[in-house]
């Protein structure tokens, strides 16, 4: 295998404490990274880079890990735009906005699905984005979400079942009924398909008692949860989550005292998504609470085309920083070491001997620049498992 060198690397965030500057996101300066096939293999001062086959000339910009995108929802068809228009006209978010994009995503085809996630996909890596997780729900029958499983598949690895998305409108009348399908033969087609299992926990949508058994019956069949917690109401999502040993409690916008100590003594990551909280005009989370309760909290876009069209993991950054309490160090731990934690993946979210060559060149000296300035494609290169991509 060849190897390559990225040299004069103004500064490298690896994500390793043990490097560089001893702080999280273990900060070298003047730095060089070499990869060797799918790996990383060195990381280190410029000047003490070994030899190697290729060499590319970083010119004093900075560079950080791949962004690892753990929550979002891109199988689907159809738009969202007059909601949209409507909420930003004085009406308020509602979960019920799901079932316009339900009668969508049915009525599309295979092909059309899949070619909305592609596209999606290379919209995010352009903004350097290597790993991402993606989700059904917008099929909400047997047939449906098991194909949106197959079709998120052939995309990624980290596939999570998401019948429990709202309440079927077929079973409108009969929300136990739904249920018992969602455990029932609709987790028998789906559960060979995905990684994950999920629920909406939230008022208009699945209740406490509902989401235990919806996650409890996924366990059973080699699912590992994780779920739709506290976004719109205080509730018993972000507790059950725990409980359950679950990787993520997701949203983490309304959380009592209780919430917040069990997320900091617990091992499931909160993962914030601030692209929803800007699309709806919604409370912010506090992520200033969580990790001073020492919570581990990851950054996500929560792309999907209703509460948060947003694939630029750089945009939730800059709004992570002005909105959320965050530091710009915290932000960008989030979003890669952070959405790795939510993924239980030791593999990325890093820059060190052994993980994955997911690299991000930025067009500045900084990873502050993300937060600096917003809005701006900062993004130059992109490496995903060695290759460069971007």
């Amino acid at each position: 295998m060849t190897t390559t060198a990225v040299t004069h690397i103004a500064s490298l965030v690896t994500n390793d404490p043990s490097l560089g500057n001893g702080t999280p996101l273990g900060l070298i300066q003047d730095a060089a990274v070499v990869i060797e096939g799918d790996r990383i293999v060195w990381t280190g001062e410029s000047s003490k880079a070994p030899a190697t086959d290729n060499v590319l000339d970083a010119a004093g910009r900075a560079v950080v890990p791949g962004f690892v995108d753990s929550h979002s929802h891109l199988v689907f068809a159809g738009d969202r735009t007059q909601e949209f228009n409507a909420r930003m006209s004085g009406q308020p978010y509602r979960a019920g906005g799901i079932r316009t994009t339900v009668a969508a995503t049915r009525a599309a085809t295979d092909e059309e699905l899949s070619a909305n996630v592609a596209r999606y996909l290379a919209e995010a890596l352009r903004q350097g984005t290597t790993t991402f997780e993606t989700k059904s729900g917008y099929g909400l029958t047997v047939e449906d979400e098991a194909r949106a499983l197959r079709i998120a598949g052939r995309h990624t690895d980290e596939v999570t079942y998401l019948g429990a998305h709202i309440v079927s409108p077929d079973y409108a009348d009969d929300p136990a009924g739904y249920v018992d399908l969602v455990t029932g033969p609709m987790l028998e087609a789906c559960a060979p398909h995905a990684r994950w299992i999920d629920v909406f926990c939230e008022q208009g949508a699945f209740d406490g008692d509902q989401a235990r058994a919806i996650l409890t019956a996924g366990l059973a069949k080699g699912l590992q949860p994780r779920i739709h917690a506290n976004q719109l109401s205080y509730g018993p999502g972000v507790q059950l989550a725990v409980e359950l040993g679950a990787a993520s409690a997701d949203h983490c916008t309304h959380l009592t005292d209780a919430d917040v100590d069990a997320l900091g003594q617990g091992s499931t990551v909160a993962t914030l998504l601030p692209g929803a909280e800007f699309s709806t005009r919604a409370t912010w989370p506090d992520a200033r609470r969580l990790l001073d309760a020492g919570a581990t909290v990851a950054l996500s876009t929560d792309c999907n085309p209703g509460s948060s069209f947003t694939s630029s993991m750089p945009f939730c950054v800059a709004l992570a920083v002005r909105d959320m309490g965050m530091t710009p160090d915290e932000a960008i731990w989030s979003a890669t070491a952070g959405g790795a934690a939510a993924l239980r993946r030791t593999d990325i979210g890093r820059i060190t001997p052994g993980a994955r060559a997911d690299l991000v060149l930025l067009d500045a000296p900084s990873h502050v620049h993300l937060a600096y300035r917003p809005g701006v494609p900062l993004v130059s290169a992109v490496w995903r498992g060695g290759q460069r991509v971007v």
